[in-house]
């Protein structure tokens, strides 16, 4: 079945042609408006909805109001965005942006306010729709240049899907020619030790022409590197590692979601840094075609991993957490002493921040030790990538 056979319209962004219905009817929505208040000064409201209602496409949606919103969360919540590697693009190519997953909401936007910033073309993202847990959720999604990815489904209906999303995807490289965003893996690494999941380099190879690695190779995947100083959601991660040790059938609730949704969204997460690295397009021709998808997808997500692992940038917090946890002083050139204790306080004000009752000594420590483990693993996986396995 060719890209052009599918019907995308219930996992695309939304067309142009209806946009200003969409978008009449979210603004009249009692949960957008909510959020809206939530984030911005009450007195800017009427005045954003006005300009809402004279919008009508994606290009002035993201320009003329996304731009500015994720400019105003930059200034308030990060230390700085940053950008490296854009010599790696070429201005006549489009390109699937992988990159690792850190914010459920921001990696994406944080990336593409990046390419505003420097007049550069914006991706189209994917987004789980797991995420979209209410209707005005999903509309704000789409009219922003969102496409869907379905999960939670059956076996039959997990591959159709699959194969929808990967011929929407070479649809959008080959025949759109928009740029893609998507992560590596189903979720955030909990433990921040980033790994490219097999089966989404199998589902990005199931459409297209020729071998496996050709079938890659037609849609640029090019590995972006995200690094955050600190993860507003640690101390959730962590809570969650508690409760999974206590119970291990524990599952979040939507709520979960829409409250890490939030605190990744309106809390500090100092420095942060997008690193591009060549697309991977060479390598995968270097390395040649397997026998099996299943060892094609594992040498890709290898290629994938290394990239990023080598690409990190790398903190004062990654530094001090790797060296209590390995009660090492390797890397105490790296951070002054005064560095150190602001990290410890930082940790201890977060971890002060888990509610559950009757937390033992014993689990104190697995806390602070899964803090540690978190903060260094970037740290760790530069080094295995960049010795070759050595640390």
């Amino acid at each position: 079945m060719s890209n052009s056979e599918y019907d995308f319209s219930d996992i695309s962004p939304y067309d142009d042609s209806v946009f200003k219905e969409k978008m009449a009817t979210l603004i009249e929505d009692p949960g957008f408006l909510h959020a809206v208040k939530y984030t911005m000064p009450i007195g800017e409201v009427p005045s954003l909805i006005e300009e809402l209602k004279s919008i009508d496409n994606k290009y002035d949606f993201q320009r003329e109001v996304m731009f500015p919103f994720l400019e105003m969360l930059a200034k308030t919540t990060t230390a700085g965005i940053t950008l490296g590697g854009v010599k790696y693009l070429n201005p006549g190519t489009n390109y699937v942006f992988i990159s690792n997953h850190r914010d459920i909401v921001l990696d994406a936007s944080f990336l593409n306010l990046a390419f505003l910033r420097k007049g550069m073309p914006t991706s189209e993202v994917a987004i789980g729709n797991n995420l979209l847990v209410l209707q005005w959720i999903e509309d704000l999604v789409r009219l922003n240049k969102s496409f869907i990815v379905k999960r939670n489904t059956g076996l039959r209906e997990g591959l159709l899907a699959a194969k929808k999303l990967s011929a929407y995807i070479h649809h959008c490289i080959q025949e759109k020619h928009e740029s893609v965003w998507i992560a590596q893996r189903e979720g955030r690494a909990k433990d921040s030790s980033d790994k490219t999941q097999e089966s989404l380099v199998k589902m990005l190879a199931i459409a297209g022409q020729g071998s496996f690695m050709e079938r890659l190779k037609e849609i640029n995947l090019l590995p972006v590197s995200i690094s955050y100083e600190f993860d507003p959601n640690d101390y959730l991660k962590v809570r969650e590692f508690i409760l999974r040790r206590r119970s291990p059938d524990f599952k979040k609730t939507q709520r979960d979601d829409l409250f890490s949704m939030e605190t990744g969204l309106l809390q500090f997460k100092g420095r942060v840094h997008f690193q591009l690295t060549p697309r991977i397009n060479n390598k995968l021709e270097q390395i040649g075609e397997f026998p099996d998808t299943n060892t094609s997808a594992k040498y890709a997500g290898c290629i994938i991993d290394q990239a990023i692992h080598r690409s990190y940038e790398i903190f004062p917090i990654n530094y001090v957490a790797f060296d209590m946890l390995t009660r090492s002083s390797r890397f105490e050139s790296r951070y002054t002493p005064e560095e150190k204790q602001t990290v410890l306080d930082y940790f201890e004000s977060q971890l002060a921040k888990i509610d559950l009752a009757d937390i033992t000594d014993e689990e104190r420590g697995y806390m602070m030790e899964m803090m540690l483990t978190m903060y260094s693993n970037p740290l760790r996986n530069k080094l295995k990538s960049i010795l070759g396995g050595l640390e």
